[in-house]
């Protein structure tokens, strides 16, 4: 896995914002600490802007349309790759790398790390062949920070059902599918601890929202209100 060694995004000067990422699988809850951790953010006088993949901007959109909804086979996994990544061009070039030059730090919901776990761990794509996708839909990119959110498959497909959710073509997939993925992320963040860092969410949610305010404290050096 060390493919994944490319360049952070706020890298380039002290004016430029940081770029933030959580990852996992299914009823993680990822959606919701975004959403604390953007509102601590802005409590602590750093402006930041919340998105998602596949999304955030009005290209993503609607590819997240074509990747989500319809039959379990509607795409092979190469297809699934070349979408995602069409759809990440757009999401970085027009919505996350302007953002960042304007000072703004930037929470999203999923990026790369769930390509590598959805279509490598999972759909068994080599990770050189995600990498290269990558690599030529937004060159040398890469979050500053990546906060993996771990939960037992059983847990994390019970809250996902509990909350409504399992109607895409990705919760559809079988236990099996959902167990590689868990395994995938936990592989990620054991390679790549300089930027991944793997948080128990099998807690309370403020629970969990405070440890990923610590860790963007303690890796990127800023001080943040308590959630």
């Amino acid at each position: 896995m060390g493919e994944l060694e490319l360049s952070g995004a706020g890298s380039a000067t002290g004016a430029r914002g940081r770029f933030i990422t959580f990852e996992g699988g299914e009823g993680t809850g990822k959606s919701t600490q975004v959403e604390a951790l953007v509102a601590v953010l802005e409590r602590s006088g750093i402006p930041a802007l919340r998105t998602r993949e596949p999304g955030g901007s009005a290209g993503g959109e609607a590819i997240r349309e074509l990747l989500i909804n319809g039959a379990d086979e509607r795409w092979d996994s190469l297809t699934e790759v070349l979408l995602l990544n069409a759809a990440r061009r757009d999401h970085v070039t027009r919505l996350i790398r302007p953002a960042l030059e304007r000072g703004l730090w930037v929470v999203c919901d999923r990026f790369l790390d769930s390509t590598i776990a959805y279509q490598g761990y999972g759909r068994g794509v080599a990770v050189a062949e995600l990498m290269t996708a990558h690599r030529l839909a937004v060159g040398d990119f890469l979050p500053d920070l990546t906060l993996i959110l771990d939960l037992p498959v059983a847990e994390g497909l019970a809250r996902a059902a509990r909350r409504g959710v399992g109607n895409d073509r990705f919760e559809r997939l079988d236990r099996a599918f959902h167990e590689r993925l868990r395994a995938g992320f936990r592989e990620i963040a054991a390679e790549h601890p300089w930027r991944c860092v793997l948080i128990d969410a099998d807690g309370e949610i403020e629970s969990v929202a405070r440890t990923a305010a610590a860790a963007v404290r303690q890796r990127l050096g800023v001080r943040l209100v308590d959630p």
